[in-house]
C-alpha cells in the first residue's frame, strides 16, 4: 500500500501588484489517496482545484505557507520536482507542453531511466511502449515525433496517459484530463488510467501494487469510465463536502450553485 496525506495545506500565489499581499488560493485542504482508490475532486473555475495539483507537484509558483504533503510518511514539501516523481508521484498537465526537437522516443526512455533507476533494456523497452502505445490507440510513427509538437489535444492527452502507463507511479493527479477531449478519445484515455490503476507498479517485495487516482474535473462525463471510490466538493480553496459516487450524480443534477452559496455565506 501507498498513501498520500495531505493536512490542512495552505497554498498562495504572488500577486500581479507587486505591492501588494500574496493571494490565498487553497485554505485548509485535507485528503488522503491510497493504493488502488480513485478520488475525484469537482468544482467550479477558480475554486483552486489546480492549485492542489500544481503544489502537490512543487510547481514553483505556488507557495505551500502551512500544512503538510506526504507519500509514505515521507515530507514531499522537501523534495525537488523531480524526487517527488521518482518517489512515486505523476502530474497529467491540462495544458501539456510542447518540447520542440526531443523526440517522444527518448523523452520516454529518459524519464523512464529517471524513474526506475536504470535504463530499461532496449528490447523489452520497444515492446513495452509499442504495446502501451498500440493500447491508446497512438500510431507507431508518432514516435518519432517531437513531444506533443503539432499534437491536437486529444493526442497530447493521450500522450499523458503513455507517461503514466510506462512511469508506474504510486500515485497519479489528473488535472482535467477530459478537457478537450471528444467522445472517442475520452474513451480512450480513461480506459488507460483505469489500466494504470488495474496494473498498478512493484514493490520493493515483487508485489504488484493498485494505482491510486487524484482526478480533477469540472464534469461528470469522465466519471461514466472511471469510476470514484470518492467524490470531494472543492470551493473557495477546500474541500466543502466529501462521499461516495452519488456525489457526482447530485452535482450533475444540481450543480454546484448550492455549495458556493454556503461557503458565501457561511452556512
Amino acid at each position: 500500500m501507498s498513501t498520500l496525506e495531505i493536512r490542512d495545506l495552505h497554498v498562495s500565489v504572488a500577486n500581479s501588484d507587486a505591492t501588494a499581499e500574496p493571494i490565498n488560493i487553497l485554505k485548509g485542504v485535507d485528503l488522503t489517496v491510497r493504493s488502488g482508490e480513485t478520488h475525484a475532486i469537482m468544482g467550479p473555475n477558480g475554486s483552486g482545484k489546480s492549485t492542489l495539483s500544481y503544489a502537490i507537484a512543487g510547481h514553483p509558483k505556488y507557495t505551500v505557507t502551512s500544512g503538510t504533503i506526504t507519500l509514505d510518511g515521507e515530507d514531499v514539501l522537501q523534495m525537488t520536482v523531480d524526487e517527488r516523481a521518482r518517489a512515486g508521484l505523476f502530474l497529467a498537465m491540462q495544458y501539456p507542453v510542447e518540447v520542440p526537437g526531443v523526440s517522444m522516443s527518448n523523452f520516454l526512455r529518459t524519464a523512464a531511466t529517471a524513474v526506475r533507476g536504470d535504463a530499461p533494456k532496449l528490447r523489452h523497452w520497444v515492446k513495452e511502449v509499442k504495446t502501451a502505445m498500440s493500447e491508446l490507440e497512438i500510431k507507431d510513427e508518432f514516435a518519432e515525433r517531437s513531444v506533443n509538437e503539432g499534437f491536437s489535444g486529444g493526442e497530447k492527452k493521450r500522450h499523458e496517459i503513455l507517461q503514466l502507463g510506462l512511469l508506474k507511479p504510486k500515485i497519479a493527479i489528473l488535472d482535467e484530463t477530459d478537457s478537450g477531449l471528444d467522445v472517442d478519445a475520452l474513451r480512450i484515455v480513461s480506459e488507460g488510467v483505469n489500466t494504470y490503476k488495474e496494473r498498478g507498479w512493484v514493490d520493493a517485495t515483487g508485489t504488484t501494487v493498485g494505482g491510486g487516482v487524484l482526478l480533477i474535473t469540472h464534469y461528470t462525463r469522465i466519471l461514466r469510465y472511471i469510476k470514484p471510490d470518492h467524490v470531494h466538493v472543492f470551493v473557495g480553496g477546500k474541500i466543502v463536502q466529501s462521499g461516495g459516487a452519488e456525489l457526482a450524480d447530485e452535482l450533475e443534477t444540481n450543480g454546484y450553485v448550492g455549495f458556493t452559496e454556503a461557503a458565501t455565506t457561511g452556512a
